[in-house]
Order: structure tokens, then sequence, then C-alpha cells
């Protein structure tokens, strides 16, 4: 064999080592931030140690400062994640649809189940936020506002078409905004509407603090029986 062959040999046995490895981490990283989510909601921040972090995800605090340098980091990039994945679904939902009614329909439908399916982690990185350091805040509170700005988008263009009747654009996206996170709060997976019913209760109420008819935008139908 010559040693052009054994190099890359070595070469490709050292990328897939290096890709078994990556993936181990991301599963790790996974496992703790299920773990921490759990505890977040269960003890609050401030409650929660890193052991009891460690320990629900089956490991020793040592190995979980392999991944974070702190709970505090821990804690970001679940916010982080969270908040970047409903700026993909909003977006996702705004460009599914071209009438400002359906555009909101479907934008409400969407950020309302997410928040109902992922009420654990969605109470967390709405309601720990203050547990974060002033430069993670900046950053999560940055995107906070790139979603707010979607949510005022579809209302002034709503708005500006004549689809919408609302004196305050910016409140309106507010008031959306804040019906679609208290979703987390309350909503219970075996409680009486199920995340879709949520969801579609949401779109048709959408229309109405905006001033739309409420029978446009082909608006979701809220007829479902309630279930868990």
């Amino acid at each position: 064999m010559s040693d052009d062959a054994v190099s890359a040999r070595a070469t490709h046995g050292g990328h897939a080592q290096d890709r078994t490895a990556d993936d181990r981490a991301r599963v790790t990283r996974a496992r703790l931030a299920e773990a921490a989510t759990a505890a977040f909601a269960e003890k609050g921040f401030n409650g929660t140690t890193t052991r009891d972090i460690a320990s629900a995800a089956g490991m020793s605090p040592a190995a979980l400062y392999v991944h974070h340098s702190s709970k505090e980091e821990l804690l970001y990039q679940i916010s982080r994640a969270g908040h970047e994945e409903t700026l993909r679904t909003v977006r996702a939902a705004a460009a599914s649809e071209d009438d400002p009614a359906e555009v909101l329909c479907a934008v409400m439908h969407d950020f309302a189940l997410q928040h109902a399916r992922t009420r654990t982690r969605a109470r967390i990185v709405n309601y720990e936020l203050a547990a974060l350091t002033p430069e993670h805040f900046a950053e999560i509170r940055e995107l906070r506002r790139t979603i707010e700005h979607e949510f005022r988008t579809i209302v002034e263009r709503g708005v500006a078409s004549g689809d919408f009747d609302v004196p305050d654009p910016e409140f309106a996206a507010v008031a959306l905004l804040s019906l679609g996170i208290d979703i987390a709060r309350w909503f219970r997976s075996h409680g009486r509407w199920s995340p879709e019913h949520v969801a579609q209760s949401y779109a048709a109420m959408a229309l109405r603090i905006v001033g739309a008819d409420p029978h446009s935008g082909n608006a979701h139908s809220v007829g479902e029986s309630p279930g868990g």
C-alpha cells in the first residue's frame, strides 16, 4: 500500500472519529437541555442546582461542565434555541399565505400551537429571562424584538390594505404575542382543550383583535372537540 493510500485511510478514519465524537456531544447536550428544562420548570432557575440537572441527565456534575460553563449558560442555550425556533415558525407561516388575514391566521395558529406543544420549554424561555447575564439577555431581547417586528409588519400590512381596522398596530402586535406566550403558563396536556383546538381558536381570535372580518382569511375552524 502506498504512503498516499495509508495517509488517506488515516485521514478518513480521523474524520469518522470526529463525526462520532460530534454526534455523541450533540446527544449529550440534548439530554442536558431536556433535563435542565424539566428541572427549571419544576424548581425554577434559582432553585435548581447543576447537580439536579446532571443527575436527571444521568451523568456527573463534572460532565455537565464539559459542555456548559455554567447553569446560566445552559439556560441561555435553551432560551436561544426556543426563540430561534419560534422565529422560524413565524416566518414560515407568514410565507405560506398572501392575503393579510390568511397570513395572520397562519402565523397565530402556528405560534399558539408551538407554545401549547412545547409549553414546558416555552415557560422557561419566557419567564426566566431575568436569570440571564446582561450579554445573554441582550441577545435574547433582540430575538424577541425581531419576532415582535414580524407580527407588527403583518398587522401594518393588513391595515394598509384595508383588511384590518386597528388604531395602533404595534399595540395589537404586542397583544397577540402576549396571548400566545401565555398559553405556556396555563395549558395542560390533559386539560379540556387539545393543542390544535387552542391554535384554531387563537387564529380566529386574532382576526377579531385586529378588527378583521371573522369569516375572512379562510380562518381555521374551531369546531373540533376539545381534548388532551
